[in-house]
């Protein structure tokens, strides 16, 4: 990217990485933590932790949202085509998926009644047979949301390696102009 290029503001970039790695570390826990530790005390806290890093994810998210709305640099449309509309799609894809997987989280984890780390403890709410349910469209959400966020990732490298590439052929035509004494 060039210096005078318009850039995310450092609020943005942090929540947005803030996110991605707090969706990271809960996918694994998720999707392996059963296979990785025996049940006990081990396996226990791990669990607890992961309903403590969804809620820190819900405040985030939600942080994430207000300051998108208020604060956050916005920038400028490159292409308003095809593909600045599927970016749109996946970027709302995204924070709806989002939305999902905390809003199941919060109520699995109060279904459960699951002790977080510390001295707080959710009440049991709710009917216990909503438990497996709950536990499969999370983690089906939680699949999804990892999906296209891959997606997106590869996008974003792309527009990342398309840039570089036209800087470097802006950057060889203009060697080529001063050698030809343009």
């Amino acid at each position: 990217m060039r210096p005078t290029e318009p850039s995310y503001d450092r609020g943005t970039v942090t929540l947005h990485w803030l996110t991605a790695a707090l969706v990271t570390v809960l996918w694994l826990i998720g999707t392996f933590l059963e296979d990785l530790l025996p049940k006990g005390v081990l396996r226990s806290g791990v669990w607890s932790a992961h309903f403590d890093l969804g809620l820190v994810l819900a405040v985030v998210l939600v942080a994430f949202m207000a300051w998108r709305r208020t604060g956050g640099r916005r920038l400028p449309i490159e292409d308003a085509g095809p593909l600045h509309r599927v970016a749109k799609g996946t970027h709302a894809a995204l924070y709806l998926l989002l939305l999902l997987i905390v809003a199941l989280g919060i109520a699995n984890a109060f279904v459960r009644g699951v002790h977080l780390i510390g001295p707080v403890d959710l009440p049991k709410l709710g009917d216990p047979e909503w438990r497996k349910p709950l536990t499969r469209w999370h983690g089906l959400a939680a699949h999804l949301l990892m999906a296209l966020a891959l997606f997106h990732s590869a996008a974003a490298l792309a527009h990342l390696d398309q840039d570089a590439l036209g800087e470097h052929r802006v950057g060889e035509l203009a060697t080529a102009m001063e050698a030809l004494g343009v």
